[in-house]
């Protein structure tokens, strides 16, 4: 049986069983850190784990919070890493039943990747974007900062609209350094240049990745009788013949992902079109693949 299959993978009870089936299938694809600088000029500051230099605690720290830090210098820090998921109401999105949601999709495999960069011991932030309302965890390396990213993600509920911008906001102010940014959203914001924002943060210097989250029931449409709709981020709905639009429903979701993919091809930024229908484990192998290609 393969527990990685999306439908079965829809079955288990919570994000954390759901993550841990996916990274028990990616653990030999674990990617190395790209951005290790060679100076030794100092970082930041970590709390104490067993293996670290104790030549590095910083004892001014330690007496004035009786606990141990330690002075981490450039060419000791690995990856800095931002998770900006995406819980716009048009997240909640489900077509085809026994699979998981785009937001459920998206909070399985941002605990998926969470995990693989913690492990390796990269620093680890999150962004959750419910419109403008933005919810923030601070990136940490230490594998104790995994259950409460796991906290965040379990049960997420979309709410408001989707707003890249307000998104992209929050983390250019958090990432004062180069980091590594990836992107869990369907895009479908519609304001003008709130992809653009996104993208910027690429030219900030970061490394940037965005996951198109998409149904597949959104990407083939494959309804025949009469059928209403409704507006998972606002209040309006529309009663209309599917057959009658179909054409132009597809070409205008078409028409949104080559944008998407032709925005962050020019600005550098990595794209990955997903289908919530398609195992994980093959879409981190493939994506931490290409990671392990081009930092070679």
């Amino acid at each position: 049986m393969n527990l990685l299959d999306p439908k079965l993978l829809a079955k288990l009870g919570t994000t954390q069983l759901r993550a841990r089936a996916v990274v028990e299938g990616v653990l030999s694809g674990l990617h190395r850190s790209p951005h290790q600088g060679q100076s030794v000029e100092f970082a930041e500051h970590k709390e104490y784990a067993p293996g670290d230099e104790l030549r590095h605690i910083d004892w001014k720290a330690y007496g004035k919070v009786d606990r141990y830090y330690v002075k981490q210098f450039e060419h000791e820090t690995n990856l800095r890493a931002f998770l900006v998921v995406d819980a716009s109401g048009s997240m909640n999105y489900r077509g085809p039943e026994g699979i998981l949601s785009k937001l459920e999709y998206a909070a399985v495999l941002a605990a998926s990747l969470s995990y693989l960069l913690v492990r390796q011991q990269d620093a680890v932030g999150l962004v959750i974007a419910k419109g403008r309302q933005i919810r923030y965890l601070p990136p940490r390396a230490a594998m104790g900062h995994f259950p409460a990213i796991l906290h965040h993600l379990e049960d997420l509920r979309g709410e408001g609209t989707t707003d890249l911008a307000a998104a992209a906001d929050q983390v250019a102010e958090k990432a004062r350094r180069r980091a590594a940014i990836f992107v869990l959203s369907d895009l479908f914001d519609f304001s003008p240049g709130a992809l653009k924002r996104l993208t910027d943060l690429r030219r900030m210097k970061n490394e940037v990745s965005v996951f198109h989250l998409l149904d597949p029931w959104e990407l083939e449409f494959p309804f025949e009788d009469s059928t209403r709709f409704l507006d998972m981020e606002g209040e309006g709905e529309l009663e209309v013949d599917p057959r009658a639009i179909r054409d132009s429903y597809l070409e205008e979701i078409g028409a949104l992902c080559d944008r998407s993919r032709r925005a962050c091809r020019d600005a550098d930024v990595e794209y990955e079109l997903v289908r919530t229908d398609a195992p994980l484990d093959r879409l981190l192998l493939r994506f931490l693949a290409r990671r392990e290609r081009g930092a070679a």
